[in-house]
């Protein structure tokens, strides 16, 4: 039922200003655009997920909404699921709506939350007792040089509240509740309309479609009016059932809607399905099936994205966990629609990368730490749940200066409400991956500091080390509940150390070849000073397998 989808960008007329910035509705003066080759990677050479990380080296945390291109610059918006959010869970919290931007759709840097989420109002809407909040979608509207965010909600009869703002990161400003065709004066606050996406025509025309819950899952595509605000009562029925997760797009002169087929709450695996219709408000022809398994997701949206030879039309799925309560660690699966000579829209077949050419674009790069000194990148990682109970694991590494060793980063996450924080200590290594002597340092982090979403966990030992030296962080907890998470990469990407598992709280380790846990570190030279880093503050996490 309620699972967050779809998607669908918003074409915006503004011209673009510096690539990669912030900007406001209308640039003083355009920039020159340039065009770029880009990569995208959803899956390992084995098929596996990946996970993206941003550029500060924190898993992405946005789900369920979709990526739009304004001013020259490629925005993600989506639900967080960090701070703990677990769908029917009625004491969780709501973790707010965030936005990511990107120069070249692979590295994102997080632009935080599309509005302040952490009162008593926003809490009360969508915590875990009101069955939550989903599926932030954006409309521009040229008229108004307004940002137009519609979100799902069931805390009224509708389904949805409206924001607006003049820049495309925000802050959004709420606007008074829409009216919709359907469902507007249901008897009673809930389950009544949800999944939804935001389609604005080339006329400058703004539909919404949405699910009808209380018809058991159909579909209605309604034109809004010329704000897009609100609903104007001019709509269609698709006349289906058990569906959800609407993308609307057009291409050529028709238009296409995809969707779940069926509809499952967080589930992986379900069906993606599609409509034609010579306008937004029909006739829709029948259903065509294009992908049983949406490549191990859920449908989540159709994004149009201007490339040297078109636009490509980029489809995504939300990788969920099915059921496992922590959507936080759901990847994303991306990739480009194909389309026969008839404007069919082919059978999907997935693909672990792809190249696109980027019409508008630039290189991105990671933002390293200050003193900067050892890391194992970003690329390749997937997730795991098992420090804890016993459990602890050893990754090495090699000084490349002296000096103050000033900051670790272990990059983690949270599962099942562990009882005891998080140990992190760095010990002196031998060649074989394994701790020798007593810890140089050690650091307890709170289980309240360490999230649901996987993130550097920074704790500062301010001890001395010796370029050259082999040197290893130790995690573990003396927890007796849930587990805490790691980033595993078994291709060796830090060739330089090496990763060792101990099943009796660290008493002893054996090595695991060729495997990396995600780390980074920093060291200061003497007579510089660099404050310490304190540990990323975040909440609860869920588990995966290494094979």
């Amino acid at each position: 039922m309620r699972t967050p989808h779809a998607v669908r960008w918003a074409v915006t007329l503004i011209l673009a200003a510096a690539l990669g910035m912030l900007l406001p509705a209308v640039p003083a003066a355009a920039a020159p655009r340039h065009s770029f080759n880009t990569t995208v990677t959803n899956f390992d050479a084995l098929g596996d997920q990946v996970v993206r990380f941003d550029t500060d080296g924190n898993a992405v945390d946005a789900h369920d909404g979709e990526i739009d291109f304004f001013n020259g610059t490629y925005y993600l918006y989506g639900t967080s699921y960090d701070c703990g959010f677990a769908w029917q869970a009625t004491t969780s919290p709501f973790c707010g709506f965030k936005v990511y931007t990107s120069p070249d759709l692979v590295h994102w840097t997080d632009r935080g939350q599309l509005f302040d989420a952490t009162g008593g109002v926003w809490q009360g809407r969508c915590d875990g007792a009101t069955y939550g909040c989903f599926r932030p979608h954006i409309g521009y509207d040229a008229s108004t040089r307004k940002y137009v965010l519609w979100v799902n909600v069931y805390d009224n009869s509708v389904g949805f509240r409206v924001l607006t703002s003049s820049n495309p990161a925000g802050p959004f400003t709420e606007a008074p509740e829409p009216t919709l065709a359907v469902n507007n004066d249901a008897p009673a606050k809930g389950v009544n309309n949800g999944d939804h996406d935001v389609f604005v025509d080339t006329d400058g025309t703004g539909y919404l479609v949405y699910t009808d819950w209380r018809s058991n899952g159909d579909l209605v595509v309604e034109r809004l009016s010329p704000d897009y605000l609100t609903g104007t009562g001019d709509y269609t029925r698709l006349g289906q059932s058990q569906t959800e997760a609407p993308s609307l797009f057009e291409r050529g002169g028709v238009y296409y809607l995809t969707y779940s087929d069926p509809n499952c709450g967080y589930c992986a695996g379900t069906g993606t399905s599609y409509r034609t219709a010579p306008s937004p408000l029909g006739p829709w022809s029948a259903p065509v099936k294009i992908s049983a398994d949406s490549c191990g997701g859920q449908p989540s949206f159709v994004s149009e994205i201007p490339t040297t030879s078109g636009t490509a039309y980029l489809y995504a799925s939300d990788l969920w966990n099915n059921g496992q309560r922590n959507e936080a660690l759901a990847n994303y699966y991306w990739a480009p629609l194909r389309f026969t000579g008839t404007g069919a829209i082919s059978p999907m077949t997935c693909q672990n990368s792809f190249p696109l050419a980027l019409a508008t674009g630039s290189a991105g790069h990671q933002v390293p730490p200050p003193d900067a000194d050892q890391a194992d990148g970003v690329s390749g990682f997937r997730s795991y749940c098992d420090v804890g109970s016993g459990i602890a694991r050893f990754q090495t590494f090699v000084a490349g200066r002296s000096g103050t060793l000033s900051a670790v980063s272990y990059t983690g996450f949270q599962s099942g409400n562990p009882d005891a924080g998080l140990e992190i200590s760095v010990y002196r290594a031998d060649g074989s991956s394994l701790p020798t002597g007593a810890a140089l340092s050690s650091t307890v982090v709170p289980a309240a500091r360490i999230g649901w979403s996987p993130r550097e966990v920074t704790v500062a030992p301010g001890i001395a080390v010796t370029a050259g030296q082999r040197y290893g962080l130790m995690v573990r907890s003396a927890s007796d509940t849930g587990c805490y998470g790691l980033e595993y990469n078994d291709n060796g990407p830090y060739p330089g150390g090496g990763e060792s598992y101990s099943n009796d709280n660290g008493s002893t380790f054996r090595a695991e070849a060729g495997r990396s846990l995600k780390f980074s570190t920093s060291v200061s030279r003497p007579g510089a000073h660099h404050p310490g880093h304190p540990a990323h503050p975040g909440h609860p996490g869920h588990p995966g397998h290494p094979k």
